[in-house]
């Protein structure tokens, strides 16, 4: 099998790493498994263009690609888009993707656990034709995301830090707003604080993400307007995994959900795998069974 791995040297953990070590690493692996391994390091702004070129390239097997949940988003969408598979190295602040495909967080691990992988299928979702391997949001974790990319930090737990300091100043005034949600179920009108989707309903006990990606089903989550003390109390259970038992919550699970926003403001945003992007006034998200290729562990590995 021919890998070609894109190291993001601007995302996630591996700012902080020695790059030309652990390529060296990845490359003894992977050669010890029957492998090739060819390993790129670039700059943050050409990841998603070296990603293009690899997933264009003849000879090519499997697309690897290392950073935070940013970098493994656009690689994944590039794989859905060509057909390329895609392995993941987990090295970013929270590896959400990375937890749902069961892989192992730790580099070293996780390179074994690729190196003697298998090729599989998972689900993938998209919103307006962009694909996302997490989840689609609007109203709070826009605020949230908007709030903390105006702050500065350096490593994983400053960024840990500056996700709960954005959570206090979102909860300042909580977002209250209408959208129209439509299913196979009909329609519906609610005013909500946010809105998730998510690729595969989320699992309990753990920081969000889904438990398996081949359910075929998105989950679609709705926060009632709430006061701030009351989102403070909810971002909590969310980040200890009790989030379900909230009273402010509902969810329900469907292939396909529209959303529209009648009165959506001027520069109104939304958030997609983590990314900041404008909201559209609809929003059609679709999910796709079994369309992402995917080289995974083994089972039971």
């Amino acid at each position: 099998m021919h890998v070609v791995a894109v190291l993001n040297r601007d995302g996630g953990t591996l700012r902080t790493m020695d790059l030309d070590g652990l390529c060296d690493q990845a490359i003894g692996i992977f050669a010890r498994h029957g492998h090739v391994l060819d390993c790129r390091i670039v700059a943050g702004e050409a990841v998603e263009a070296e990603l293009q070129r690899i997933a264009g390239t003849a000879g090519v097997d499997v697309m690897l690609a290392a950073g935070g949940d940013g970098t493994v988003s656009a690689a994944a969408g590039i794989a859905f888009a060509t057909g390329m598979p895609l392995a993941v190295l987990p090295a970013g602040t929270m590896n959400l993707f990375a937890r749902a495909l069961q892989m192992p967080l730790e580099l070293t691990a996780a390179m074994e656990a690729l190196a003697d992988g298998e090729i599989g299928a998972v689900d993938i979702a998209t919103a307006n034709d962009r694909a996302f391997v997490h989840q689609f949001g609007v109203g709070v974790h826009a605020r949230l995301v908007r709030i903390r990319e105006r702050m500065v930090y350096r490593s994983r737990i400053g960024k840990m830090l500056a996700s709960l300091r954005a959570v206090v100043s979102a909860a300042v005034r909580p977002p209250d707003f209408e959208a129209e949600i439509q299913t196979r179920h009909g329609r519906e009108r609610r005013r909500v604080s946010g809105i998730a989707v998510s690729n595969n309903p989320l699992g309990d006990g753990h920081i969000p993400h889904a438990d398996r990606l081949d359910a075929g089903v998105l989950g679609v989550y709705l926060a009632a307007p709430m006061s701030t003390w009351a989102l403070i109390r909810l971002a909590v259970d969310v980040l200890l995994g009790r989030w379900r038992s909230s009273p402010a919550v509902s969810e329900q699970e469907v292939e396909q959900v529209t959303l529209s926003f009648p009165r959506r403001k001027r520069g109104a945003q939304a958030v997609i795998d983590g990314e900041l992007i404008r909201l559209a006034p609809s929003v059609v998200l679709k999910l796709h069974p079994g369309a992402l290729k995917v080289l995974l562990p083994k089972a039971g590995a």
